[in-house]
């Protein structure tokens, strides 16, 4: 099986894609991509699609050698360090020089406590938290808070402004807004993307697919990482934007005063604390790691620190002592179409009155699902690799079908960076 682990990861799968293709439906979507039956495989494919990209033939590892699991003097600790700038905060909490290879980082960890290593690195904006069971997480502050709420949370702002206001449009543009699209959502609707990473480029990918104008825009540093962009950037143009600066921020206000619909994939109140001012009737969806709620909501994090804290390590171990993973990163790309489900959702509902949502998930709230699943099958065979009919090449560059029942994504990746910020 290609998604085998202990954990009903295909059941994740589905519960995810069938949530969208269900909002589509809603959304007056018809045709083989709500229909047509999902194919194993490429769902497989989908969701371990890093694995499986090729860049000039050559596979791609998705982890620097600073990311992974490392023995600590009292347990285990996972550590995210694919970025530049959490790799130099990594050691330097840890009190390691910036050229310190993996050797040394893990000799280091070996002598420490994984509890002060996870403290540590929380206050000084590092990634890496302690390997916990499953028991351990779900009596914790923040295992308790990711067990609550819906997959999906969506709120109706109640005066349908952000509280931050900023101006009220016109009933015409609202009315223009609303009939954006022919009347069915999200075809034509302009979604600006402030994601990262996985989930969230998921998420707005697969807004792409159902029709929607995606802009993601970066910061000018740290840049995104080449893989990982080509692997979750089809459909979206491409462009980088400094908010930061006085003139960045003017014109990606300018942007979301025209939007749709605002995605943020960055940890709660970073992108808002720059000054961005989200209009009343902009549909706002937010993929965090850890949830709005709880002791954890504004820490960093990702699908493998994730899995590490809330007990799936220690459930997809090999010998029961090592930590493990599942075969993809599943909380992600499960996240992203959880979100896109949401988002169309959302604007569905605006369609008829106007009035701008709030959509949120979260990691951690997926993974609680997942754990609370039933179905666990501790002696499976090990997850095997989907056939090259779910991957497609273009150029020197292959990558995963879509998990949804479509050929191809509307077009493939391009240049990071390489497009003007604007609406067409």
């Amino acid at each position: 099986m290609w998604l085998a682990a202990t954990l009903p990861v295909p059941a994740l799968a589905d519960r995810a894609l069938s949530a969208v293709r269900d909002a589509a439906r809603r959304a007056g979507t018809t045709g083989p991509l709500v229909d047509a039956p999902l194919d194993p495989a490429r769902v497989a494919a989908a969701f371990g699609s890093d694995r499986l990209l090729r860049v000039g033939g050559e596979p791609w590892a998705g982890f620097a050698a600073h990311s992974g699991f490392f023995p600590a003097a009292d347990g285990w600790v996972r550590t995210h360090a694919n970025y530049p700038h959490h790799r130099a905060r990594l050691l330097e909490v840890l009190g390691l020089p910036g050229d310190a290879d993996r050797e040394q980082l893990a000799a280091r960890l070996a002598t420490a406590s994984a509890q002060r290593v996870e403290d540590d690195a929380a206050a000084a904006g590092a990634v890496a938290v302690r390997v916990r069971t499953e028991g351990e997480w779900r009596r914790s502050a923040p295992g308790r808070a990711a067990a609550v709420g819906p997959l999906v949370a969506t709120s109706t702002r109640a005066d349908g402004y952000e509280t931050l206001q900023y101006g009220r449009r016109s009933a015409t543009d609202q009315s223009r807004r609303r009939l954006r699209g022919g009347g069915r959502v999200p075809a034509g609707m302009r979604v600006l993307d402030l994601t990262r990473v996985i989930a969230g480029p998921v998420g707005t990918r697969t807004l792409a697919l159902l029709g929607a104008d995606v802009l993601r825009v970066d910061p000018p540093h740290p840049a995104e990482i080449a893989e990982q962009h080509l692997d979750t950037g089809q459909g979206k143009r491409s462009t980088v934007l400094d908010l930061r600066d006085r003139a960045g921020l003017a014109l990606a206000q300018e942007l979301l005063d025209s939007a749709d619909v605002l995605v943020i994939g960055y940890r709660p109140g970073a992108i808002e604390s720059l000054g961005l001012r989200v209009p009343g009737d902009v549909v706002r969806a937010r993929v965090s790691a850890w949830g709005d709620a709880g002791p954890w909501a504004g820490r960093r994090g990702f699908d493998s620190i994730v899995q590490a804290a809330c007990g799936i390590a220690l459930i997809e171990s090999a010998d029961g002592a090592t930590p493990g993973a599942l075969p993809a990163q599943a909380l992600d790309h499960a996240t992203g179409y959880l979100l896109a489900a949401g988002v169309v959702d959302a604007l569905t509902a605006r369609s008829d009155d106007g009035t701008g949502r709030d959509v949120t998930v979260s990691l951690a709230r997926t993974a609680t699902w997942l754990l609370d699943a039933a179905g666990r099958e501790p002696g499976h065979p090990p997850a095997a690799v989907p056939p090259s009919s779910a991957t497609v090449t273009h150029g020197d560059v292959t990558t995963a079908r879509p998990a949804l029942p479509v050929d191809d994504y509307p077009f493939p990746a391009r240049p990071w960076g390489g497009d003007p910020a604007r609406w067409p």
